[in-house]
């Protein structure tokens, strides 16, 4: 209402002596200096703003200041790393202050509007759901092949410190993305249709399926799992989950009324996945059965 009302205010005067340039400051810095001749409709008298470009303007602005929150994490000596917030564009206020700007005599330095994003995950939360180990579980594997061990660690740490609050449900593609080179992944050997080959990032179903172990014994709810089509030596037989980007996910849902916590490393020859939550969540011992 107030940008509007502003508008009509403003296209009601006369002409104005307007300034030719708008230096936009964010955080101390000029990051950008824009022409008011490109945002203006051509027609005689007073000028107008185009809103479709001042739009496409704003849109491509988002995305440049947006600064991602960082959720507290448990660091490499066991302690807690403080979550960080981040910033986003305040476009509602920008837009006014922009048109405010538009109009104005002289040239117009303008400090972009910012609203903070908070995190998720703080640290009092993590500290709470890191005190009951609810499951674990532990695969082995050749330590010796350098890339298929490389490619178990990308995805574990992809994993771990990973929060999957009450009822949401984890996604391991949605979590590790996609495997590519660009990510550091490695040709390693995979199985394609029960043969044995090799492809970017082979040896992360070993991941997955010392993940969904972990989780079947925490009680939670599996939602999708696939077996390989042949077997796999670092699990019993139908205990693993196959995982490829094109392909099978393992997905699974939190259904406890706490947030539960992963844990997850490659250390040496042997890939480890904890599951904890609050100490007001008991899980009963719970044999692992085969599952497909």
């Amino acid at each position: 209402m107030l940008l509007s009302w502003l508008t009509g205010i403003l296209l009601a005067v006369q002409p104005l002596n307007i300034p030719d340039s708008i230096s936009l400051v964010h955080e101390g810095q000029t990051i950008a200096i824009v022409d008011r001749k490109d945002f203006m409709i051509p027609l005689p008298g007073t000028p107008v703003i185009d809103g479709e470009k001042l739009d496409l303007f704003t849109a491509k602005l988002e995305g440049q200041i947006y600064r991602p929150p960082l959720n507290a994490r448990i660091n490499e000596s066991g302690g807690i790393t403080s979550e960080k917030k981040g910033s986003m564009l305040y476009k509602k206020a920008f837009k006014e202050r922009f048109y405010m700007s538009f109009f104005s005599k002289g040239p117009v330095k303008l400090e972009i509007p910012q609203l903070p994003v908070h995190p998720r995950v703080d640290s009092e939360l993590l500290g709470n759901i890191r005190t009951n180990q609810l499951a674990h579980y532990v695969t082995y594997f050749n330590r010796s092949n350098e890339s298929r061990s490389h490619n178990i660690s990308l995805a574990a740490k992809a994993i771990d410190n990973h929060v999957v609050f009450p009822g949401e449900t984890f996604s391991f593609n949605g979590v590790v993305g996609r495997r590519t080179s660009d990510k550091g992944y490695m040709r390693a050997p995979v199985i394609v249709r029960g043969e044995l080959s090799e492809g970017v990032g082979g040896g992360i179903c070993q991941v997955s399926s010392t993940l969904f172990n972990a989780v079947d014994r925490a009680g939670l709810h599996i939602v999708q799992r696939f077996s390989h089509s042949r077997l796999v030596p670092y699990v019993p037989k139908g205990r693993d989950a196959t995982v490829s980007w094109y392909g099978p996910d393992f997905r699974f849902q939190n259904r406890f009324n706490q947030p539960i916590l992963i844990r997850a490393k490659a250390y040496g020859g042997s890939m480890m996945v904890m599951i904890s939550s609050s100490d007001v969540i008991h899980v009963p011992p719970k044999k692992s059965t085969n599952m497909r």
